[in-house]
């Protein structure tokens, strides 16, 4: 087979791996969610394996723990933080008000320089903006994710399907690699196998790591928060450790909504608005210094942006199963991308020197 035939035959595969994916991304997401718990557990199962467990036992043993401690965690939290997010999006709006009106009372005479006559003008398009904002967000949060029998049904199949496949999937893990290895084509095996172990090491890096960074961050910022007697601290923690799955969007996006509710709730006591800088400042540190370098290193190989990219075009295209695809698919991506740019810069495309066919030698002298 020639190289361009081979090429087609690739991206002939992608392009139906892609188009499957775009027909049934409405079903797909249990199967994924199950596909990513099994890749994240898959190790554990492995060393149970590895002191004589038998495989099923410890794959039923490690789905059967994590399902109990997910309902645990489920039935204890989901309750308050469903009450926090309906509070915090009924009260957005007085909280944005009240900020407009500490800035613009603080810095009136500056304002007024400025913008003169519009100042007024400009305080209400901002208070109308905001409440237009909040009442799409509040919209959102009533109709599209607490109502509606068809979203219930969809949480419900995920929440019975995803560990039925994890299970099996963990259950027959290494089986399915070894098929999965024994389809590669023979004159490329070990090239393959040599991309495939540094996506995987690309996957594990950042899946592994970053969720693991992500829950230390999720009990940090909502322990913290909430001690501090912060409203909708919990809310709020949480929301930026789940963000942290993107380094540092997290930290700034939690940052800026509780300094501001702190404002609002402790002024004009300005010791609680540094109390919550300063949980914020150790929890910077601490994910930069100590757990994103410990956990999910320099080896990785995807950047932020990169991996924002990823999130928002795979999100826009596949929904929420697209979003889940897209940490894997961007590292395998980049690992790709890689490994050809690594083969251009070797080819005579680069540097311009053909290479001697394999039936010409080093050459020959002259008679």
């Amino acid at each position: 087979m020639t190289l361009q035939r081979q090429v087609g035959f690739w991206i002939g595969g992608l392009a139906v791996l892609a188009l499957s994916l775009y027909v049934l991304r409405g079903i797909l997401l249990p199967f994924i969610a199950g596909l990513a718990l099994a890749y994240f557990l898959d190790p554990i199962v492995s060393r149970l394996e590895g002191i004589k467990v038998p495989r099923v036992a410890g794959a039923l043993a490690v789905i059967g723990t994590f399902v109990v401690i997910f309902i645990v965690l489920t039935v204890v939290i989901v309750p308050i933080l469903a009450n926090q997010l309906t509070s915090f999006v009924a009260r957005l709006p007085s909280y944005v008000v009240q900020l407009q009106a500490l800035a613009t009372e603080q810095n009136r005479e500056w304002l007024q320089r400025v913008l003169g006559d519009r100042l007024p003008d400009v305080s209400r398009s901002v208070a109308d903006i905001v409440t237009q904002s909040t009442g799409w967000i509040a919209g959102f949060v009533q109709q599209s994710l607490w109502t509606g029998g068809a979203t219930f049904i969809y949480i419900f199949g995920l929440f019975i399907i995803t560990p039925v496949v994890a299970f099996y999937l963990l259950k027959d893990w290494p089986r399915m690699m070894e098929k999965i290895d024994s389809w590669l084509p023979l004159q490329h095996r070990e090239t393959i196998l040599g991309l495939m172990r540094e996506m995987n090491v690309a996957m594990a890096g950042f899946v592994r790591g970053q969720a693991t960074v992500c829950f230390v961050l999720m009990v940090y910022y909502g322990m913290a928060l909430s001690g501090a007697g912060l409203n909708f601290g919990l809310l709020i923690g949480l929301g930026t450790g789940f963000l942290s799955f993107i380094p540092y969007v997290g930290s700034i996006t939690g940052l800026t909504l509780a300094v501001g509710v702190a404002i609002v709730q402790f002024w004009p006591q300005w010791t609680m608005v540094f109390v919550i800088l300063a949980i914020f400042g150790i929890g910077i540190f601490f994910e930069s210094y100590v757990l994103y370098p410990n956990l999910v290193g320099e080896s990785v190989g995807l950047h932020p942006v990169w991996l924002m990219f990823a999130l928002f075009s795979f999100g826009a295209l596949f929904g929420f199963a697209g979003l889940m695809l897209a940490v894997p698919l961007a590292a395998s991506l980049g690992v790709l991308t890689r490994f050809a740019i690594r083969q251009y810069l070797a080819s005579p495309l680069f540097t311009g020197v053909a290479r001697p066919r394999p039936h010409e030698g080093p050459g020959r002298p002259e008679m």
